[in-house]
């Protein structure tokens, strides 16, 4: 899926099929989120294994935005690293090498992003999400949802759902919404400005 593109419901072309087909891992997320590419897999008849990263993990809801905890993304890179180790025994202390170094990285943005999210005073750490991307993230780092502008990628909300949503924004004292890459920016801004709110378009959630 590329950078901006819309993982729930992405179309796959027929060089994605090729890329499959040719593919030593089929890595997806799993838990709904992309089942899509199971399918993929089996029409391009690949053999190459999958490896559905958001499975098993303990903390795993019927939500499949596990890796917006960074901890979540430190065990989705440990899984990948493994699995490559596994089928290319050749090159396993390499990836074993990359792995650990890439994991330092997430270990240090964890740290990043809790002492940004420190300095917000307590009752400031309200937000709204475009789609439910957001309740991991919210979890670990202390951050309340306080309404989400669609119920799942694709569903407009009616008139009615949307002055419900301002006035839950307004009562809560919610200070921003955060928009995302792969949905159209209008809708979110509309909602932000009616419920005088900031807005953040452009995270890359499941992008």
């Amino acid at each position: 899926v590329p950078p901006g593109g819309e993982v729930h419901t992405f179309d796959p072309t027929p060089a994605d099929i090729a890329r499959v087909a040719d593919a030593d891992l089929v890595v997806m997320n799993g838990l709904g989120l992309d089942d899509w590419v199971a399918d993929l897999a089996a029409d391009s008849g690949s053999e190459a294994p999958i490896l559905r990263l958001g499975e098993g993990i303990a903390e795993a809801t019927d939500n499949p935005h596990l890796w917006m905890d960074v901890r979540n993304a430190t065990r989705y890179a440990v899984r990948i690293g493994d699995e490559l180790a596994r089928i290319d025994a050749a090159d396993a202390t390499s990836y074993g090498d990359q792995t650990k170094a890439y994991t330092q990285r997430l270990t240090e943005l964890d740290g990043w992003a809790r002492e940004q999210i420190a300095a917000i005073p307590a009752e400031r750490r309200k937000v709204v999400s475009f789609h439910e991307a957001l309740p991991y993230f919210a979890a670990a780092y202390g951050l309340e949802i306080v309404g989400t502008v669609v119920d799942a990628p694709g569903q407009d909300p009616s008139a009615g759902e949307i002055a419900g949503l301002i006035d839950e924004i307004r009562a809560s004292g919610a200070s921003a919404l955060s928009g995302e890459a792969q949905f159209n920016p209008e809708l979110a801004r509309t909602i932000a400005e009616e419920a005088g709110i900031a807005v953040v378009t452009d995270l890359y959630t499941d992008s």
